[in-house]
């Protein structure tokens, strides 16, 4: 079978090489998926550099996230050959194969209605922004939701699941094309932050008394301009640092403004509480099968691209999520 291997780390384009990989199998609690699709993350690129906080030794395949249909299953699997399924298959083989062995943990169904580029684009990105808007910041229908990156693909996810729990979403992102992506996901207001101060559009439209819940992936600048726009009893979760800064949280302004900031490392939930990992999957399949989310796709690469994928992910000129199809 063919797969991407890292043999030297650098980016995608130099690190990653096609090869032709032995055929996995099973041990017990274990299933063989062969790969219909795989989701590129920018983590992938991190791991390609040696700059991901997991570093497989070499060589080793990229890719978290794969759909796909199981063909063998080891001993003590309930699951079965046939059955359409999303899966994470752990380093060092990654997704970024024509087939991938992956724990029964990190296996979930799919319904025959969803396509599999839809499910390799959903797990992490979902599974993230509904930890995020339920467990850490406890959303309530009819409170307002500030989704900053509203373009991307966790933020996308954030819209969608927001709007889907009844509240108002307030979107940020960057230039007309994805300020328009965000309105068409659902948004009720966008805010261009190349030309607009999101502070004052979220004060306006909450008539002075800001977001209740800030969903931020993007850290620094935004991250501090959110805590001038949270509501009283407010709560920002911190989903990552894009922006690149990692901003600090002045303790006297929490107490004066009355409001919180919890952090959300979705990993840590397999470890810790891995039963509500299966628990929010069949929500969300729940609210994908009654249309109420539905994952965005920038572009379905052949499995050639990949690395050409991932540097135009790593250009950050990309929405929603890049997908690829190892069989053709």
């Amino acid at each position: 079978m063919r797969a991407w291997q890292v043999h030297e780390l650098g980016d995608p384009k130099s690190a990653l090489n096609l090869v032709e990989a032995p055929e996995p199998h099973p041990g017990p609690d274990e299933v063989v998926v062969e790969v219909e699709a795989a989701a590129l993350n920018f983590f992938d690129i991190l791991l390609c550099k040696g700059e991901y906080q997991e570093k497989p030794d070499l060589p080793f395949t990229p890719g978290a996230e794969v759909s796909g249909t199981i063909t063998q299953a080891g001993e003590g699997v309930d699951l079965q050959p046939g059955q359409r399924v999303i899966a994470t298959p752990p380093l060092p083989n990654g997704g970024l194969a024509g087939k991938v062995v992956a724990p029964t943990s990190g296996v979930f169904p799919i319904p025959d209605s969803m396509p599999f580029e839809k499910a390799a684009a959903m797990h992490i990105v979902y599974q993230t922004a509904h930890f995020a808007l339920h467990r850490r910041a406890a959303l309530r229908e009819g409170e307002t939701v500030l989704v900053h990156a509203g373009a991307g693909g966790v933020g996308s996810a954030a819209i969608q699941l927001a709007k889907a729990a009844g509240a108002t979403v307030i979107a940020t992102a960057g230039g007309p094309d994805k300020v328009g992506i965000c309105r068409d996901l659902g948004a009720d207001v966008t805010v261009d932050y190349r030309e607009d101060n999101f502070i004052e559009v979220v004060k306006e439209a909450t008539e002075g008394r800001g977001a209740d819940v800030i969903f931020d992936p993007v850290g620094g600048d935004v991250f501090d301009g959110s805590r001038r726009c949270v509501a009283f009893e407010g709560r920002i979760v911190v989903i990552g640092f894009a922006g690149g800064r990692i901003a600090e949280a002045p303790t006297n302004h929490l107490l004066v403004k009355n409001y919180s900031v919890v952090g959300l490392h979705w990993g840590l939930y397999a470890k810790v509480m891995p039963h509500l990992i299966p628990e929010t999957h069949q929500e969300l399949m729940r609210l994908y099968e009654a249309g109420q989310i539905d994952p965005l796709i920038y572009e379905t690469v052949s499995f050639e691209e990949v690395p050409e994928a991932l540097e135009l992910l790593g250009s950050r000129k990309t929405y929603g999520k890049l997908v690829t199809r190892p069989g053709g």
